[in-house]
């Protein structure tokens, strides 16, 4: 059965939107399962860690604030704007390069317009430096048979334990791969339960566009060392060196802002319960996962962003992880008059 976030007005509810919701504890057991969460579904910007995870693989040689960047939706502030253009750099590109559409920021504080004001700027700089570290074509790079899409593609189907057997276009022109929550959980889990990086390259231009090891630079799926899951779809603990699935892990949850922004739920989320990673992706998708191993996804059927909060706090607290600034998150308030005349709650 599926779940339902009432908006309440007044004590009257206005509105209602149905979610699924599927979290799994550390061992890769489902805890709580509400809706249809084994067919694919549309994660969007959720599947950037995993994008990231390819690329690194492939060769980027990024860590730290700017990894944290190559996997965020950000809102962009300067100082993530300033991150992309050191992305860029590094590889000796310029904003012209970039192959997502113009947009105006989230910061309304910034009102400039340009590519590398579209959230997803950081993951196509950091497509672009991957693509010059392996020398491959820049002009294509977000075609789908693209030797840097084919990498990254392949490591989605590990992670996640499914082939992909639909794709499309992302708002920022990117292939989309549908994938199942559970497959999407799965793969966030294995972020989470890789062994911390053995190496980490340093966030200098240089390190973003040395030669990769091989003529081909791309990793094929299943290579020896990389995380793959079980028999029984539960995460596997990788043996990968470098910066691997951890290090992906490690970047995003200890710089929260630059994965999304100074002022968004994900960034509070984060900062409430510090172990945890969060990765929203639009219209309504959103994965988590905790430090253990515990993770979950939760999907709003119509798109309403306003219902992943609640929601992801709710599953949160399915998998008995809790805390007071979560509370607060949770009890989302409806205004009327510039004050609190109501509240978001999940059924």
């Amino acid at each position: 059965m599926s779940l339902v976030v009432e908006v309440v007005r007044s004590g009257f509810v206005e509105s209602r939107h149905q979610a699924r919701m599927l979290t799994l504890d550390a061992t890769g057991t489902p805890v709580a399962v509400h809706g249809a969460v084994h067919v694919p579904a549309s994660p969007r910007s959720s599947m950037k860690p995993l994008q990231a995870l390819g690329m690194l693989r492939a060769g980027l040689g990024l860590s730290g604030e700017l990894l944290a960047l190559a996997c965020a939706s950000h809102a962009g502030e300067p100082y993530h704007v300033e991150g992309v253009r050191r992305i860029l750099a590094g590889a000796g590109l310029e904003e012209s390069a970039l192959r997502c559409p113009e947009d105006y920021p989230e910061d309304r504080t910034v009102t400039d317009r340009g590519r590398v004001y579209m959230n997803c700027s950081g993951k196509h700089a950091a497509m672009l430096a991957t693509c010059v570290r392996n020398d491959w074509p820049l002009e294509t790079y977000l075609e789908p048979r693209h030797p840097l899409q084919r990498a990254i593609r392949a490591t989605v189907e590990e992670l996640t334990g499914e082939r992909v057997l639909a794709s499309g276009v992302d708002g920022c022109g990117a292939p989309l791969f549908f994938i199942s929550m559970l497959g999407v959980a799965r793969a966030f889990a294995t972020l989470a339960l890789a062994p911390e990086s053995s190496t980490s390259p340093a966030d200098s231009p240089e390190s973003a566009t040395r030669p990769a090891d091989s003529p081909e630079g791309g990793p094929e799926a299943g290579a020896e060392g990389g995380p793959e899951a079980g028999a029984e779809g539960g995460p596997q603990r990788g043996t990968e060196g470098g910066v691997g699935p951890r290090g992906v892990f490690d970047a995003m949850r200890e710089h929260p802002e630059w994965t999304s922004g100074t002022h968004r739920p994900e960034a509070a989320l984060m900062r409430a319960l510090p172990g945890l990673l969060v990765k929203a992706g639009a219209e309504g998708f959103q994965a988590f996962v905790f430090e253990d191993g515990r993770a979950g996804v939760i999907k709003v059927e119509d798109g309403a962003g306003r219902g992943r909060t609640p929601l992801t706090v709710a599953a949160l607290r399915t998998l008995g992880l809790t805390s007071p600034e979560l509370d607060e998150l949770a009890a989302q308030p409806v205004l009327g008059g510039g004050r609190p005349v109501g509240e978001l709650r999940v059924r």
